[in-house]
């Protein structure tokens, strides 16, 4: 476990070795937040999360790319590791290369699935998280110790395939107790906040992968109907119901690497919980989300069958194999 520094004090070295080597390595933002407030006033001393998202391990990304991310995160030295879905692209031609990835992120490790992870086969992405010790919420929730002290993590089940079932994650939730969420779709926050989680860490949109001009907000916030894009949205300060959700840029791409903007780099997040907002430098803002656009049944339908259909393809493919 790392050594803990007082607020006030210089970052830790593990921190100063990761802004340096930055730069010169890899093109991998890493940022770096405080917790909520309520976080501050339920710790002895400060916990460090370690967020990474939307990896799709397969051809798109490099392999070097998936590495540097998971160096990244192990030297940052978390007491925790939170991925938030999107382990593969397509399919399941990638599953070695996942579980080498994967082999990299040291424990406790914590994850929710994403829609690409539901339609390439959940069953198998799973057993890959599993064999790698890393412990799937599925809409629920566990206690983990830390240190000497308990953090509830809660897990919600990808929303976009229509897998998410917040009042089953948080059934049970102690309101003593301090606690973050994981979500692949960050518009999931908003019902957490109001069973009284006030982080969540949250993927799916890669921030736009282009962030020029301010394209990422107008195609997924206006077109597209997403209120939360990429960065801080929400408030950090205490007061019913309060909450911020945090959408990470990810790691890897599912149809083509394109980056551009200093907010589309692809990004490995630190959240210290125990500091208070306002106590570290932190690279941008909290924000308002955007207005968004309600999700039509017939929408939630297709997104559903999707999952169904490509089942389907996977057993008859098995099928035929077995029969010769």
């Amino acid at each position: 476990m790392h050594k803990r520094y007082r607020l006030g004090q210089a970052f830790p070295p593990a921190w100063e070795l990761i802004r340096q080597w930055v730069p010169l390595r890899t093109t991998i933002a890493v940022r770096r937040f405080a917790g909520h407030a309520l976080h501050a006033t339920q710790l002895e001393r400060p916990l460090r999360i370690v967020h990474v998202t939307d990896l799709h391990v397969g051809r798109v990304t490099p392999l070097r790319v998936q590495f540097e991310a998971a160096a990244l995160t192990k030297a940052a030295q978390p007491d925790l590791i939170a991925l938030t879905g999107d382990f593969v692209c397509h399919g399941q031609r990638y599953l070695d290369e996942l579980r080498e990835v994967l082999a990299r992120y040291q424990g406790p490790v914590f994850a929710t699935l994403g829609n690409h992870d539901h339609w390439s086969g959940s069953r198998e992405i799973r057993q890959v998280l599993k064999k790698a010790n890393i412990e799937v919420l599925d809409n629920a929730h566990t206690v983990v110790e830390i240190a000497g002290q308990k953090v509830q993590i809660v897990g919600v089940d990808d929303a976009y395939t229509g897998h998410a079932d917040v009042k089953k994650a948080v059934r049970g939730l102690h309101a003593d107790l301090p606690s973050i969420a994981l979500s692949h779709i960050a518009e999931e926050a908003e019902a957490l906040w109001n069973h009284g989680v006030p982080l969540v860490l949250s993927g799916h949109t890669h921030a736009g992968q282009v962030t020029v001009a301010g394209l990422n907000e107008m195609i997924f916030g206006r077109v597209i109907g997403h209120r939360y894009v990429h960065g801080l949205y929400g408030t950090r300060q205490a007061g019913p119901p309060s909450g911020a959700v945090y959408v990470g840029a990810g790691i890897g791409a599912a149809v083509m690497p394109l980056r551009v903007g200093q907010r589309a780099k692809r990004e490995v997040t630190i959240f210290e919980l125990g500091m208070p907002p306002g106590s570290i430098e932190e690279e941008h803002p909290e924000q308002a989300g955007h207005a968004g656009k309600p999700l039509s049944e017939k929408k939630k339908a297709q997104r559903a069958a999707k999952v169904v259909r490509n089942q389907l393809k996977r057993d008859r493919a098995a099928n035929r194999t077995r029969r010769k």
